[in-house]
């Protein structure tokens, strides 16, 4: 492992920026940039392969920064000035320790689910913040799957990480572009669990969701946060669920996010019972 000083926006430094900034690129690489210490021990605990930690040459490390360069074999290090890691960090105060970490394919984070599983499906989801905030119910609630469709936000996004609290490393992901693969995965998982109920959701009066049984494998389809689901996905739902709302709210809707966690931990309350 070799150690390299940035101390001026040269190509290195490039790299990193647009790894934080630019999709294609950053894809291109198969590289993401992450920064906080509850994200970089989380990539860690959970086997995310680091390839380089970037840190400032002006600044005393914890113990904690330390341990990881000590711990962690990468492929080089990167040491920068004060003002190259402020610029880089996306927070008021600069992190002491960023991670370069490698993206994973569909297939390293598919997982062999659980006998009795609940899926959930994220529509071409717009909103980063509501991306983090859904891995994170994910995790909670013990989803084991979370699948991204069609052409939706970067899930690598910086914010969508900050977003998860850590759990982006943890709840299991695939992303799926075109409705062929969309249409094969859904099949496939009804052929492994035939008793599986594909549940759609909605803001729209339909079936009140406790009133729907999730105490067997279930798939959750959740909508675009401006569009809703698209028909292809209603259409395949055994059933749209709504969550009932006070009659005299002036909420027409909730917010994505927060509907999905209403709805998985109706699921856990169901099974617990």
């Amino acid at each position: 492992m070799s150690t390299r000083v940035v101390s001026a926006r040269n190509a290195g430094y490039q790299k990193f920026e647009v790894l934080k900034t630019n999709r294609n690129k950053r894809h291109r690489y198969g590289e993401f940039i992450v920064e906080g210490v509850r994200n970089i021990n989380e990539a860690v605990k959970n086997n995310w392969r680091i390839n380089s930690f970037i840190y400032s040459y002006e600044q005393e490390l914890s113990e904690w920064a330390k341990d990881m360069l000590c711990d962690i074999k990468t492929e080089a290090n990167y040491e920068l000035s004060g003002n190259l890691m402020s610029e880089l960090s996306g927070k008021d105060e600069s992190s002491e320790l960023m991670a370069v970490i490698n993206m994973r394919s569909n297939a390293e984070n598919e997982k062999e689910p659980s006998a009795n599983p609940i899926f959930a499906l994220f529509d071409r989801p717009s909103n980063k913040g509501n991306l983090g905030t859904l891995l994170r119910s994910c995790d909670a609630f013990g989803v084991e799957k979370l699948i991204i469709t069609g052409h939706a936000v970067d899930i690598y996004e910086p914010d969508v990480i900050s977003a998860s609290m850590g759990s982006f490393f943890r709840a299991p992901f695939i992303r799926l572009s075109d409705n062929a693969a969309i249409d094969k995965y859904i099949t496939d998982l009804k052929q492994k669990y035939p008793q599986m109920r594909i549940v759609g959701t909605t803001s729209h009066m339909e079936t009140d969701i406790y009133k729907v049984d999730m105490t067997g494998p279930v798939l959750f389809l959740i909508g675009n946060e401006t569009d809703g689901l698209n028909w292809r996905l209603k259409e395949i739902s055994d059933v749209m669920a709504t969550i009932p709302m006070d009659k005299l709210s002036s909420a027409s809707s909730f917010n994505v996010s927060c509907a999905a966690t209403v709805m998985f931990y109706e699921a856990n309350r169901q099974r617990s019972a």
